[in-house]
């Protein structure tokens, strides 16, 4: 029972460290937010809520300069201002940032938040069983090789829930009548506006899938789903 004792502390570190995550990311949004209320934006929302048979879909405006969306480990729907200043000066369209309101309703609908928790929970412990199996033949490299299996493995879980959340945003999207294209046309300026493309790194180490990876990947699914 001694020799698995590292791993089952592994997991309660890994479970305790994301429940303080959880609890820190969610003061500062409550702290850095409010209910966003932009007559640009009721249109479209009002569109995802009729497709959802919802009363509305509620957005939280996170006061920061970056251009992102998340969805809070709360289940709540973020747009940052500086992705919000991006709508106001005329670089982004409202319907293109539905597909981003679409997008983190998607991770919540899905459970991604959870599922990362309990992801997180066993790549810690596998991590520190690998890292106790090859110190054993490799001293001192051990824990260098299990991190970097685990950081790869990670972020193809990551990859795989970016891919899922796309896929939800662009059936809600069509489902709403505002279609896949807003989608597609987000990403290809979101590489200009964020630099989040990932053209010329390593495909397996990123976190989100290369941005023409994406595309394909909507616009299949636009061609099955949109009706002709």
């Amino acid at each position: 029972m001694l020799r698995f004792a590292p791993i089952l502390l592994a997991v309660v570190y890994a479970y305790a460290f994301w429940r303080f995550s959880v609890w820190r990311t969610v003061k500062d949004l409550n702290a850095r937010s409010s209910e966003l209320m932009d007559p640009a934006l009721r249109g479209v929302t009002e569109k995802l809520a009729k497709a959802l048979d919802l009363p509305k879909v509620r957005v939280f405006l996170y006061e920061i300069p970056v251009v992102n969306g998340l969805a809070g480990p709360d289940g709540r729907i973020y747009i940052t201002r500086g992705f919000l200043q991006k709508l106001h000066s005329g670089e982004v369209s409202a319907e293109e940032m539905a597909s981003v309101i679409a997008h983190e309703l998607g991770h919540v609908a899905l459970g991604h938040t959870r599922r990362r928790m309990i992801d997180f929970s066993g790549q810690n412990a596998l991590r520190t069983a690998i890292a106790m199996i090859l110190g054993r033949f490799l001293p001192g490299l051990g824990m260098i090789i299990a991190n970097a299996l685990m950081s790869l493995l990670a972020a193809k879980l990551s990859r795989t829930d970016e891919y899922e959340a796309d896929a939800y945003a662009t059936a809600l999207l069509i489902k709403a009548g505002i279609g896949s294209a807003p989608q597609v046309s987000l990403f290809r300026k979101l590489d200009k506006l964020t630099g989040a493309g990932g053209q010329g790194q390593i495909a397996w180490m990123l976190s989100h899938p290369v941005t023409d990876d994406r595309i394909a990947a909507i616009e299949a699914n636009a061609k099955k789903w949109e009706p002709r």
